[in-house]
């Protein structure tokens, strides 16, 4: 973009620095925006996530707590969400910006449709390790995430073994429990449990201890996505909803541990990965992806087209609607690609499923 005469500007904070910032302040300017240059840019290939950093935020309802002190008194009652996209919009204005590129999940690029909608250029790139953004066969950060979690599980069978115990080890995944399937599937987990499949406790116990028993070493080990649930019970999640309406997932690992403990007497050794997965570096196929998702984003605003997500389908670089986005979070399709009734991944068929299988 900047070798075609444009600049390129940052956003710290991602929604909230938009949200917060006064453009006839020059210091409020400064503080949540950053001219991206190849000096700012140099290291970036190098590092995990965003120095720009990010935040939970969505400026279409905006709690009174968090309402900045410039716009409390604006956008209505006191006693609900507020919808500041206008203030968005007017920040974008005064800025200059011609176009916006969001780039993250479900969430983050629900609000560039917003955007899109009230007229403002738009073109979206993909970022979620959960890899389930509807409209695309791959998104930036899952194949990191799934290397780091294929590793960790890998290292921890050394503690399984020595100790003979089962293994529960819990990873990020709410809505879809690819990343679950998919480390389990690469790391040959004995089982798997996903977001999108109750599981029986008691079921998981008398598979895991079978498992137990016919590995020489004594020890079997379970995958749980961190949005699983019990067969009659809900997801375990804790603290306030945020502006998109969700809490703190975790604990699911840790609740079916001390479950399967009560119900075999075998000793447990619990891993909660978490933000393990989204740490260091990205992968060669991340920088890959990234690169190239970049340039296709710059391409299609200089060609002055908007209203696009950039994507990857059967393999091909391409773009489509951003519309695409409304239709939710993409699940593992369970009857494909999983067997609900051992609690491991299945694939039925591997000609004609993408490279990342979902």
């Amino acid at each position: 973009m900047t070798e075609s005469g444009h600049t390129v500007v940052g956003i710290r904070k991602g929604w909230a620095g938009l949200l917060r910032c006064q453009p006839q302040d020059p210091a409020s300017v400064a503080k949540y925006t950053l001219e991206l240059d190849r000096l700012a840019v140099r290291k970036v290939e190098r590092d995990g996530g965003t120095f720009l950093h990010s935040s939970r935020t969505n400026p279409a309802r905006v709690k009174a707590e968090d309402t900045p002190d410039f716009l409390k008194g604006q956008g209505g009652g006191e006693d609900k969400a507020k919808d500041f996209t206008p203030h968005i919009l007017s920040v974008l204005q005064a800025l200059k910006f011609d176009a916006l590129v969001p780039i993250g999940g479900d969430d983050t690029l629900s609000y560039g449709l917003r955007l899109h909608d009230e007229g403002f250029p738009v073109v979206a790139i993909p970022k979620t390790m959960d890899n389930d953004v509807s409209g695309t066969d791959y998104c930036l950060g899952f194949a990191t995430a799934i290397s780091r979690s294929v590793r960790f599980i890998t290292d921890l069978r050394t503690c399984m073994g020595s100790h003979e115990r089962f293994g529960v080890i819990e990873l990020f995944g709410r809505n879809s429990g690819e990343t679950a399937l998919i480390s389990g599937y690469l790391a040959y987990a004995d089982r798997v449990c996903i977001s999108e499949v109750p599981f029986n406790i008691e079921k998981l116990a008398a598979l895991l201890t079978a498992d137990r028993k016919a590995n020489p070493s004594n020890y079997s080990l379970v995958v749980i996505s961190e949005g699983a649930r019990m067969e009659g019970g809900e997801v375990v999640q804790r603290g306030k909803a945020d502006a998109f309406g969700h809490q703190k997932l975790g604990g699911i690992g840790e609740q079916a541990g001390d479950m399967l403990k009560e119900i075999t007497g075998v000793g447990i050794i619990h891993q909660n990965v978490a933000y393990l997965m989204r740490s260091g570096p990205p992968d060669a196929l991340d920088l890959m992806v990234a690169t190239n998702y970049g340039s296709l984003a710059a391409d299609l605003l200089l060609a002055k087209q908007s209203g696009r997500m950039v994507a990857l389908r059967n393999g091909v670089y391409t773009h489509v609607s951003m519309t695409e986005t409304r239709a939710g979070a993409r699940k593992v399709d369970v009857d494909v690609l999983y067997d609900a009734q051992a609690y491991r991944p299945r694939i039925k068929v591997i000609e004609g499923l993408p490279m990342y299988l979902h």
